[in-house]
Order: structure tokens, then C-alpha cells, then sequence
């Protein structure tokens, strides 16, 4: 299941959320002009590496300082490929724009910032021996994911599933979504593995933070238009309401 687009409409342009993008996108672009020793450098320095924290010794060795905490934010800008960059990406200019035109720009900004670090922390927790560096926005996107499941339940997201598209009730889809993550996580507590591919618990550690948070954000005035909903239009008066179709005039 693969988001094209939501139906929730905003008054102007998610300037936090073009912003994060570009970020991501920049930082990538440097990821990519690395030689292959430069980026394995980088991403032992920079993306997220648990541990780094869990394991002193193990850090020292690698010489890793274990209370520098810049990767739990500086990994979700980076990226291991165009098509993890791409998809990324996507998924936060369909649903961050959106939440961001509910909350405002700098208040989008610094939840997503926050729900990078939670999704970046449960991460860590959940594997503390993995010494493979995990990069990537997807947790705190999941954390945008969250904050819109709760703000826009009744949202239709138009979705692809192989060659398909299907328009599905944005509840729907966060519960089917998180069910995945959630199965997915707990699967990986069971087997032996050193937290490689697919960040679960970041997705789920993001997710839950979203919910969390946004109740502290949702302060302003709503601007959102949901397109799949018609607009508010006044009743109309007519005979059967009690009242005249007509205001009669001095001669009756």
C-alpha cells in the first residue's frame, strides 16, 4: 500500500515542509559525492549506531565518543540510496504538507524534529548490541504519520497497491499501517539479528510519539479544507420549515 494523496487541502505553501526536504535532499547529494571510505566515515560519525551507547568499551575502540548525541537527529537526514530518498521523501510532502498547514510552520518543524529523536531513541533501546548505522527519515515521518492519523481520521488517502489505486479512509489506513510495523517489530525481537535492514521500531517508536505529541501542537486555528467533504453551506429557508417562501411586500 503506497500513499499518492491525501484529500486535506492548506491555505498556503508548506514552506517547514519544503524546507526538511531540501535538507534531506542536500545532505544526500553530499552523501553521494563521497568516496565509498569517506561514507562509510560519515555514517559511522553521523547515523545512528546503538552501540555506540550501550556498549562502552565497544565505542571506545571504535573510537566513537558514546555521549555525543547528534545521530539521533543527524541520521534521519541521511540516506542510503535514491529510491529510500525518493520514497521518503514523498511520503513527507503528502502528509507533512498537511499537518503542517494544521499546526503552523515552526510548530511542524519542531514536532517533526522531536519525533525523529523518540523514533531514533525507541530504535536504539530496542537494539542496543546493533553496531550498523541506521540512517533515514522514515521514523520521523512515522511520527508525522501519527500526528495526521489523529488530526485527519476522516481524511481519504488515495493509494496504489500494484497496478491499483483504491481511495481508503485515512483511519483505515494508519491501524493497517501501524498493525504491520508493530507485527514486523516484535518479529525481530524474537530472531537474532544485529538491526539491519528495515528500522521497525523506529517507525513504531515515531508513530506512538506522534500520537503523543500532537495534542500539544493542535492549539491554533484549523485552516484545513478536506476536499472529500462538501463545504459548510446555510439552510435554506423553505415553506416546510414553518416560516413563508416569501417576505410579504406593503400591498400583501
Amino acid at each position: 500500500m503506497f500513499p499518492i494523496k491525501d484529500s486535506i487541502r492548506i491555505p498556503f505553501a508548506p514552506v517547514a515542509t519544503y524546507g526538511l526536504i531540501l535538507a534531506n535532499v542536500l545532505v544526500f547529494l553530499y552523501q553521494s559525492s563521497l568516496s565509498p571510505a569517506e561514507a562509510h566515515a560519515f555514517a559511522m560519525e553521523y547515523a545512528l549506531i546503538p552501540r555506540r551507547y550501550f556498549d562502552p568499551a565497544w565505542a571506545a575502540y571504535m573510537g566513537l565518543s558514546g555521549t555525543d548525541y547528534l545521530p539521533f537527529i543527524s541520521g534521519t537526514f541521511m540516506h542510503g540510496g535514491w529510491l529510500h530518498l525518493i520514497i521518503n521523501m514523498w511520503l513527507l510532502f503528502v502528509f507533512g504538507s498537511s499537518l503542517e498547514g494544521r499546526v503552523g510552520r515552526w510548530q511542524f518543524l519542531c514536532f517533526y524534529l522531536l519525533c525523529g529523536v523518540a523514533a531514533s531513541y525507541v530504535h536504539a533501546w530496542f537494539n542496543q548490541l546493533s553496531d550498523v548505522p541506521t540512517l533515514g527519515a522514515s521514523g520521523a515521518i512515522a511520527g508525522v504519520f501519527g500526528g495526521y492519523a489523529t488530526t485527519f481520521p476522516r481524511a481519504r488517502l488515495t493509494i496504489l497497491i500494484l497496478i491499483f489505486v483504491f481511495r481508503v479512509p485515512a483511519l483505515f489506513f494508519w491501524l493497517v499501517w501501524f498493525g504491520i510495523q508493530f507485527a514486523q517489530g516484535f518479529t525481530d525481537l524474537s530472531e537474532p539479528n544485529t538491526g539491519g535492514g528495515i528500522a521497525w521500531w523506529a517507525h513504531i517508536g515515531g508513530f506512538v510519539a506522534g500520537l503523543a505529541l500532537i495534542p500539544l501542537w493542535r492549539f491554533g486555528p484549523d485552516r484545513t479544507y478536506d476536499e472529500s467533504r462538501p463545504r459548510f453551506q446555510p439552510p435554506v429557508a423553505t415553506a416546510s420549515d414553518g416560516a413563508p417562501p416569501w417576505k410579504p411586500g406593503p400591498w400583501g
